[in-house]
């Protein structure tokens, strides 16, 4: 219990404190005019007050991520606590804040299209293709995810074929239609879900008084019941993303960007959103690993359902707030993927409509882009789910990576302090070039090939940065 408080605290002391230091770094000017009432087109370019653009900013962030990530994560044991921790503060918070803030800078740019102003031309081509791909395998992710918690709620009543249809629907109507219509609207309902899901789940945690492992020096180690074929590292680092940091929040960060009415909010809506992300995969990752009795209990039911995250959810939500309690905190879990997945094919309509340079306000010009992302996307829920699940996952953190790359970039042609993305964009290179060398599903080298390789990339990576920043210079 020691350790779920004292990260509380650390979370509550990074938005007090370090996030300043961020802001400060970043420039927020509060006299500035942003894109929401410089470009404002009535659809998504809308002024919006800032309580409800921060829970559109969390919600569009808070996918399967925190909740199913952690799930899997704890299986790895207390470790996991100290990469959301450290994950979160210091590169997910600063990974969200600056790709807000230079949306907000450039005109609510996409993330593609800045990515371009600091790396170049063929970066950016190539981010557009991968960020459009992504943001369509997430959309397909999302729809399948609640689809199947749907079913389970409703065995007489609905098919998972019915939930998908449903959920297809919803986002079809949420790309197209402006951003106060639907998911303006709609969104303070599924924060409320979300948020009765959290709160119920910390005050049953207390009150049954479950015993939660503590991050001490004997416990940082891999608890994984297969530790040889998942190490820590790299594979926790992959798993637990939206929890510390993921490159699909750098894609939701500029929709923000064209609603927010003031620059200084920037700090409580992108930097307050992702810490509060973090303790939703706080709160899933410590009751994992204490709900059926331990750690090793955990893995030996992963194991047996076949890592299905969903039954353990499912079972820990009913168990703990009894039936009603359950069904309004699966709903909050439901909430989470589909308020990610209706945005997702959101951003990748106007990525696809930014580098088409196809005006948005026409509804014909908002088929013409959507209506063949949707039919991708269909086809993709027709694939099984865990293929999908671990082909974004490397994908979610390698965007991730080159966002946190580019902000660098930018600190050092704004000749200001680099160091606070530099540092996880080092760690996140070595992250998913040793996950795309070793895991099963990449190269499936052998570890010690699989490191040093790793390693080398990210040195030649960091070689790359120096000598542009001293050519800069």
């Amino acid at each position: 219990m020691i350790t779920f408080i004292s990260s509380i605290f650390i979370l509550i002391l990074a938005y007090l404190f370090y996030s300043r230091i961020i802001e400060k770094i970043a420039g927020a000017d509060g006299n500035r005019q942003t894109p929401a009432y410089k470009l404002s087109d009535g659809v998504d370019y809308i002024p919006l007050p800032w309580w409800k653009v921060f829970l559109i900013q969390f919600l569009n962030i808070a996918g399967l991520g925190p909740i199913f990530g952690a799930v899997a994560g704890a299986m790895w044991g207390p470790v996991a606590f100290l990469w959301i921790i450290l994950g979160g503060v210091f590169a997910g918070a600063v990974h969200d804040y600056f790709s807000g803030m230079l949306s907000i800078k450039h005109n609510g740019l996409s993330i593609t299209e800045i990515v371009g102003v600091y790396m170049g031309q063929s970066t950016k081509q190539f981010m557009r293709a991968f960020t459009v791909v992504l943001m369509v395998i997430v959309g397909a992710v999302f729809i399948m995810g609640p689809a199947k918690i749907l079913s389970g709620l409703t065995p007489d009543f609905a098919s998972m074929t019915f939930w998908i249809w449903v959920v297809f629907i919803y986002y079809v109507l949420a790309t197209m239609l402006p951003i106060d219509k639907i998911i303006g609207r709609i969104y303070p309902v599924f924060g409320f879900a979300l948020f009765f899901m959290a709160a119920g789940l910390i005050i049953a945690l207390f009150v049954k008084g479950y015993h939660i492992p503590e991050l001490t020096i004997e416990n940082l180690r891999n608890f994984h019941s297969e530790a040889d074929k998942f190490p820590v590292f790299p594979m926790l680092f992959i798993t637990i993303a939206c929890g510390a940091i993921s490159g699909f929040h750098a894609t939701q960060s500029p929709l923000m960007a064209r609603c927010i009415t003031n620059e200084k909010l920037s700090r409580r809506v992108f930097y307050g959103a992702m810490l509060t992300e973090s303790l939703v995969a706080m709160i899933w990752a410590v009751i994992s690993m204490s709900f059926f009795g331990g750690i090793r209990e955990l893995n030996g039911i992963m194991a047996e359902h076949q890592g299905n995250a969903a039954w353990v959810v499912n079972e820990i939500s009913n168990s703990l707030l009894g039936k009603l309690g359950g069904i309004l905190a699966l709903l909050g879990v439901v909430a989470a993927p589909i308020t990610s997945g209706d945005t997702a094919f959101r951003s990748a309509r106007l990525i696809v409509a930014d580098f088409a340079n196809l005006k948005q306000g026409p509804i014909v010009n908002r088929l013409i882009i959507s209506i063949p992302l949707f039919a991708i996307g269909y086809f993709l829920t027709q694939i099984d789910f865990s293929i999908i699940w671990r082909y974004f996952a490397w994908s979610n953190q390698t965007l991730a990576t080159i966002v946190l790359w580019t902000i660098t970039v930018y600190l050092v042609n704004e000749k200001k302090n680099f160091w606070i993305t530099l540092i996880p964009a080092v760690f996140m290179t070595m992250v998913i070039s040793t996950y795309l060398l070793l895991a099963p599903e990449g190269f499936a080298l052998p570890k010690n090939i699989s490191y040093i390789t790793g390693g080398a990339i990210t040195l030649l990576a960091l070689t790359g940065f120096l000598l542009y920043k001293n050519k800069h210079r």
